[in-house]
């Protein structure tokens, strides 16, 4: 290192060679390897010597290279750390600055991040509405946040998160949770992203859970209901005389034991009709584990009449989009009143195959994707048990169109579509 005068105009633009460059009081000018020179200033703190960048030659002058050194020097004498405190300064500005960055900002800026981890689009429809006012036909539903959304996102306390879930909490409990986690997930993105600091007061455990019930103790969950299964045979003859795509769907989704969203998302591509299998991909299984699923005779009949138009196998009314999920459930609205749900027919199947026929229980729990419970069972079973699923499944099949063979009227058209 070079020591002597102070530097000035000429000795700086003579410093070529790589090293310091003192101009005194702990100032120097750092000629890098590349010939890029900055300014540096070095000093002493609790018996470590520190470094502190004040900027390149080209954005600082001498002059101000001095008038930072010289305010750094002070902050030392006064036992600051100049590097802490200029930080401190930065965090304070960058937090100033979000002051005017709002909470649905925040939120649509996660959901844009995080949206190509989803499993699917119902997912990413369900976060945005959490955030968007949503319209069904001619009523119009606030967003849930709608109390915070245009608030700064660093203003959201305790007292604001409680305002948005606290009037459902008691309720709809499960929508109150899942909202209360979602708000978390954006406190959390905007904390990281330096839009707010301190503690998240959404958080569930040591918080939250000290002024609100656990959901578990405010009402016991309610389950889909679901329909008899000593009715669905005439269920099923009744269904087999409706016509149109959402007909076919509810009887492909009873006679697969599928799940809605797995079964109005359905893709040619995911079937193979002569081995009567469909496999569903891991991306659309709320497990995210691919699942082979069997085809009973009928359900290959019913699929081979169906017309190939675009690539879902059962085609919503707009072009390219599948069936909506609420169609299923208007079409046995309809024929059964507001009592059962598509989804409690797996709870349907799950009684019959438990009350009516010696199949296994991990066999039926495979039939229905779910994950076998004990660790040791699921250590020895690492197949998928599928040519035992398929016999339960055409097992089913047959249970379901019983009153049509006992009647003599099991030679049905399949209806084509309307």
């Amino acid at each position: 290192m070079r020591t002597g005068n102070k530097l000035n105009a000429l000795t700086i633009k003579n410093a070529t060679k790589p090293g310091l460059y003192s101009d005194g009081h702990g100032l120097s000018l750092q000629v890098s390897v590349y010939g890029t020179k900055a300014w540096l200033f070095r000093f002493m703190r609790d018996g470590v010597a520190r470094k502190m960048g004040l900027g390149a030659l080209h954005t600082v002058s001498l002059a101000e290279a001095r008038k930072r050194a010289a305010e750094a020097r002070l902050a030392v004498h006064d036992g600051e750390d100049p590097i802490e405190a200029r930080a401190a300064r930065r965090a304070a500005s960058r937090l100033e600055t979000a002051k005017a960055i709002t909470f649905k900002e925040c939120a649509e800026a996660y959901v844009k991040a995080n949206e190509a981890g989803w499993k699917n689009e119902k997912h990413r429809d369900q976060w945005i509405a959490t955030f968007n006012r949503t319209s069904r036909g001619k009523r119009t539903f606030p967003a849930v946040t709608e109390a915070i959304n245009d608030l700064p996102v660093g203003s959201i306390d305790t007292g604001l998160v409680l305002k948005v879930i606290e009037p459902i909490w008691a309720t709809k409990p499960e929508t109150a949770s899942r909202v209360r986690g979602r708000i978390e997930s954006i406190l959390n993105w905007a904390t990281t992203r330096n839009y707010r600091s301190g503690e998240n007061p959404a958080r569930w455990r040591g918080h939250l859970d000290n002024v609100l019930p656990h959901r578990a103790k405010i009402r016991k969950v309610k389950h889909h209901d679901a329909l008899p299964y000593a009715e669905m045979p005439a269920f099923m003859a009744d269904l087999r005389r409706k016509e149109g795509v959402s007909a076919r769907a509810l009887e492909f989704t009873v006679l697969t034991a599928a799940r809605t969203g797995e079964a109005i998302h359905a893709t040619w591509p995911e079937f193979d009709l002569k081995a009567k299998l469909w496999t569903i991909p891991a991306a659309r299984m709320k497990g995210a584990k691919e699942h082979r699923v069997p085809l009973s005779d009928r359900v290959i009949a019913a699929l081979e009449a169906l017309p190939r138009d675009g690539k879902f196998v059962f085609p919503g009314s707009k072009a390219g989009k599948p069936l909506s999920n609420m169609s299923m459930l208007e079409l046995l609205r309809g024929m059964r009143g507001r009592g059962a749900t598509v989804h409690g027919f797996r709870s349907t199947f799950r009684d019959w195959a438990a009350e009516r026929t010696a199949h296994p229980d991990h066999v039926i729990e495979m039939s229905l994707a779910h994950a076998i419970g004990d660790k040791v069972e699921a250590a020895y079973r690492r197949g998928d048990l599928f040519e035992k699923r398929r016999r339960l499944m055409g097992d089913w099949a047959a249970y379901c169109e019983s009153e049509l063979v006992e009647s003599g009227d099991n030679v049905l058209p399949i209806r084509a579509l309307q």
